[in-house]
């Protein structure tokens, strides 16, 4: 890893607002994202050329190389307008992961490209087949590669095999990797059909037989980044949930938000007065916004944590790492509770399926589902607090 270096490095200016000037259109077609199971062609050519799917990419290659709590607030502004769409443009900013090969190899795969989108499955699904010097055969099948319709790259978990099962490296365990190809050397089965998150195109991706050279593999979980700066002293999985930890924050923000709306206009019969006038409905109201609140500032002060160690020159501490997961965690808590209180609240008038408050209901049912926010993580903050020993990658 290249020597240490101390910097600050400042958002360049319109991550945000163009985030927010999409963010309308994001709205508008939520209902079409989700009749076609992924994002719109038009609108992902919006947003490729808004450099929305390049927030996080190295400079080297042409990314923005936002700071994370910049990724953070961007992510929450999109899924403020939409979940799928907003969860769609964060996975696809895991071009950012190519930090993690060689550089020059990184430049080698693409070329002068500075918008690639890239679809990306950590769980080790594939199996990387050792097919002479320097080169793996690669077969798999990946469940929940959200985004992969539009992906210009894969990028997918494996595990690199012996003759009797996984490689295993002395003092690490599984020889897991990521690998790196080429979007149209994998199929896309279009098996995406739930309930929530409907416009991310979470299809199932294969390959069968694909030869990756091994220099377009990482061992990311257990490694360093191959870049300085202060964003890749975050190690891996740190630096993976802030691209997704802006989704519960901005998913509530927006159903806070419809039934605010929604209350001043929807009437109590035979009272004839809006529920916004039910004290019942303002304490609800209140202990909704008082805990998404306190958890956005939780997020906040972790990351600013991790980011001042990181400016500093060093790798953010394991605490500090263990307590970004615990806020994560608590942002989805209180995302789910945020979102089910308006929703209860707002009574019939939110069940068709194209309202957007159903549709926020839906979507945070289904993104909670995902292994960052899982019971599991919350353990591994659990296990740091109470000195248990562990792998600690997954910070």
């Amino acid at each position: 890893m290249p020597a240490k270096q101390a910097m600050t490095l400042e958002a360049p200016p319109g991550a945000v607002a163009a985030a927010r000037a999409v963010a309308p259109r994001l709205s508008a077609r939520a209902g079409e994202s989700e009749q076609l199971a992924t994002m719109p062609a038009d609108l992902v050519s919006e947003v490729r050329q808004a450099g929305l799917f390049r927030l996080a990419t190295p400079r080297a290659l042409g990314g923005a190389e936002l700071p994370p709590a910049v990724l953070v607030e961007v992510g929450e502004e999109l899924c403020r307008a939409d979940g799928s769409a907003g969860w769609t443009i964060m996975i696809g900013n895991s071009t950012a992961f190519l930090a993690w090969l060689d550089p020059a190899v990184a430049v080698e795969l693409l070329g002068e490209r500075t918008d690639v989108i890239t679809a990306c499955v950590f769980a080790p699904k594939g199996r990387l087949t050792p097919e002479g010097a320097g080169r793996f055969r690669l077969d798999g099948r990946w469940s929940f590669s959200s985004g992969c319709r539009h992906a210009d790259w894969f990028v997918g978990g494996a595990m690199v095999a012996d003759r009797d099962g996984p490689r295993m490296i002395p003092g690490r365990g599984p020889d897991w990797r990521l690998a790196v190809l080429p979007a149209r050397d994998s199929t896309v089965i279009e098996n995406w059909d739930v309930a929530g998150l409907r416009g991310t195109g979470s299809h199932d991706v294969t390959t069968s037989a694909v030869l990756v050279p091994e220099r377009h593999t990482t061992a990311s979980f257990f490694e360093p980044a191959r870049h300085d700066g202060p964003l890749w002293r975050f190690p891996f999985f740190a630096l993976a949930g802030t691209f997704l930890a802006g989704f519960p924050l901005g998913v509530a923000r927006r159903a806070l938000d419809e039934f605010a709306r929604l209350a001043a206009t929807k009437m109590r019969v035979p009272e004839q007065t809006s529920i916004a006038e039910e004290g019942d409905v303002q304490v609800a109201l209140a202990r909704a916004e008082g805990g998404l609140q306190s958890a956005r500032a939780f997020v906040f002060e972790t990351i600013g944590a991790m980011w001042d160690t990181a400016c500093a020159g060093d790798v953010p501490t394991l605490d500090q790492r263990a307590r970004f997961l615990l806020a994560t965690q608590q942002a989805m808590r209180a995302a789910l509770e945020a979102v089910d209180i308006a929703y209860s609240l707002a009574g019939s008038t939110v069940l068709p399926m194209n309202h957007p408050l159903h549709r926020c209901f839906r979507d945070i049912h289904t993104g909670a589902q995902h292994i960052y926010f899982s019971s599991a993580s919350a353990k591994r903050y659990a296990k740091t607090r109470l000195g248990i020993d562990q792998p600690t990658f997954w910070l």
